[in-house]
């Protein structure tokens, strides 16, 4: 009976998941984005409450999952080889962009009030494997592991 849900994956922006929902879609299983309608309206509240979430039916989890592997790309370094995560080593690692410090902030609010482009933003890196969050100038950079 297929009445349980299972998130396969977040989104920081429509645009993301929408692509990865027709890549599903072609192979024939059903996906439900949750919180897009309201990211489309105010993009800021994306981080807040955790993104663009995409859904699929438990049993379609396994066959959704292999399929959002092939395609999925996680995070590079500056050498084009996957980011580890300091805490268990998965190689399941995407960047964010935050507004945290006082410097980003007023950045930001000077460039939306004045049109002027690029924002400042930081950016940190998050394990989809065990939810640690990290800059990647913290990662040993020893520890990685190649494409």
């Amino acid at each position: 009976m297929k009445n349980t849900f299972v998130n396969i994956a977040r989104f920081q922006y429509s645009s993301e998941a929408q692509i990865v929902k027709g890549k599903l879609q072609s192979e024939g299983i059903e996906v439900f984005l949750a919180d897009q309608v309201l990211i489309d309206t105010d993009p800021l509240v994306s981080q807040a409450i955790g993104g663009i979430k995409l859904n699929v039916y438990t049993e379609d989890e396994e066959r959704a999952r292999a399929i959002l592997n092939e395609i999925h790309n996680y995070s590079l370094d500056d050498e084009g080889e996957r980011v580890v995560c300091p805490n268990c080593e998965s190689t399941r690692v995407k960047v964010y962009t935050h507004i945290k410090d006082v410097r980003s902030f007023f950045a930001f609010l000077f460039s939306f009030l004045t049109f002027a482009l690029p924002i400042h933003y930081k950016y940190d890196y998050h394990c989809e494997n065990c939810e640690e969050k990290f800059s990647l100038n913290r990662q040993d950079t020893g520890r990685k592991v190649g494409l």
